[in-house]
């Protein structure tokens, strides 16, 4: 059954075809009949043979084939030739038409020709021969209503079919924003791990160089100091291999780390253990928590230790040789302060607007970002007297 369907759909016009030859036999019949006993009619010959045509080729040219069955019902009425099953060819031409996604001006003329085939149809071989009028009212509305049921059903197939025209675009639609929004979560989310990944080589690694060179420095003088610092460079060097296959981690569907559990993300707390490694590096670093200290967004946590990192990290690199820095949080009932200060002779004010003169600053930028993730304000300048200082405010609710 499902394979006649399919040969059904695949070849409609073999199958108009196939009912066409079919009306065309009754046809031929009648015209038989008819004119048995009678003087035949020639006319009627090519009339249903067009009729029938009207049937085969209906949905390759609705419109034409419409134009043609209403010449043959001018022909039928100038001919004299009756009303016979070949007229079946005008209730199909009208269905089809009014279910086509042709002009509405062709579905009307096909209505108005349907609904006066009927009158006219009387007025020319009256179904009473004693021409009384309300039988002839009568049939003519009883023939009437094939016709105007042919184009209802027409019409509403033309309406269902453009309903569900217009769902499968919007599906489209919507899988096409669906892409879309997917497509900026992942550049969201690679523009995060990059500030992620930034935060941990920028500091760490420069916490490696600070160490190697004082090491070199000290090897023949302070074998103790220089071992010391060997450890320092194997320690951070740990740290930054298990950010970054956290990090990478994240890239991974469903793959954890080599320990076998993703690290977490660092919070507030471990500040003190960053300053805590920044003052083993050798950098000079005050740091005091004022308020009382509570759990905290997990974003606003994380941002808090970011700007921390990249600022100690910007003293390091551009502080000078006996700089020295400050860092001050701050809880308020509404949110978290950072104050991070240096008294070196810091780097030039490019460096950190706008990508830096030579494009390569990126640190401020990042710590821009984050805190508007959070809905946070940051404030970044030179100090009165040399140094530099970030302020910023972390809202404990994003902003609208």
């Amino acid at each position: 059954m499902q394979r006649l369907y399919d040969f059904i759909r695949r070849h409609p016009t073999s199958v108009d075809s196939f009912w066409a030859v079919m009306l065309f036999g009754f046809s031929m019949l009648w015209a038989v009949q008819a004119t048995m006993g009678t003087e035949p009619r020639i006319a009627a010959i090519p009339i249903v043979t067009l009729l029938c045509l009207v049937v085969a080729l209906r949905r390759r040219a609705p419109q034409k084939m419409l134009l043609l069955a209403i010449m043959m019902g001018v022909a039928q009425l100038a001919f004299d030739v009756e009303v016979n099953p070949a007229d079946w060819a005008m209730l199909v031409i009208i269905y089809t038409v009014a279910a086509s996604d042709g002009p509405r001006w062709v579905s009307r003329v096909a209505l108005v020709g349907g609904l006066a085939a009927a009158p006219l149809a009387q007025l020319r071989w009256p179904a009473d021969k004693d021409g009384t009028v309300l039988p002839a009212i009568f049939f003519s509305i009883v023939m009437a209503l094939p016709f105007a049921l042919a184009w209802v059903l027409g019409d509403s197939m033309r309406t269902r079919r453009a309903y569900f025209a217009e769902l499968e675009e919007r599906a489209a639609r919507l899988e096409k924003e669906r892409e879309a929004q997917s497509k900026v979560a992942v550049a969201a989310e690679r523009a995060r791990i990059a500030r992620e990944l930034h935060d941990v080589v920028a500091h760490n690694v420069s916490v490696m160089v600070v160490q190697a060179d004082g090491a070199a420095y000290v090897l023949d003088a302070s074998p103790a100091q220089a071992k010391q610092a060997l450890e320092t460079i194997s320690t951070t060097g740990r740290q930054a291999l298990a950010e970054m296959r956290r990090l990478l981690g994240v890239l991974r569907t469903g793959e954890q780390a080599v320990s076998g559990e993703y690290v977490p993300q660092p919070d507030v707390e471990q500040i003190e253990d960053l300053v805590e490694q920044v003052r083993t590096a050798g950098l000079t670093v005050d740091f005091k928590v004022e308020g009382t200290p509570r759990p905290l967004p997990s974003g606003v946590e994380l941002t808090a230790y970011r700007i921390v990192q990249e600022a100690l990290t910007n003293t390091r690199k551009h502080g000078g040789p006996d700089a020295g820095a400050s860092v001050r949080l701050v809880y308020f009932d509404d949110g978290l302060g950072l104050l991070v200060e240096d008294d070196g002779r810091g780097a030039a004010h490019e460096l950190y607007e706008d990508g830096g003169a030579d494009g390569q600053g990126h640190g401020l930028i990042g710590m821009r970002e984050r805190v508007g993730m959070v809905g946070g304000t940051l404030d970044a300048g030179p100090r009165p007297g040399g140094g530099f200082r970030i302020s910023a405010l972390l809202p404990l609710k994003p902003a609208h």
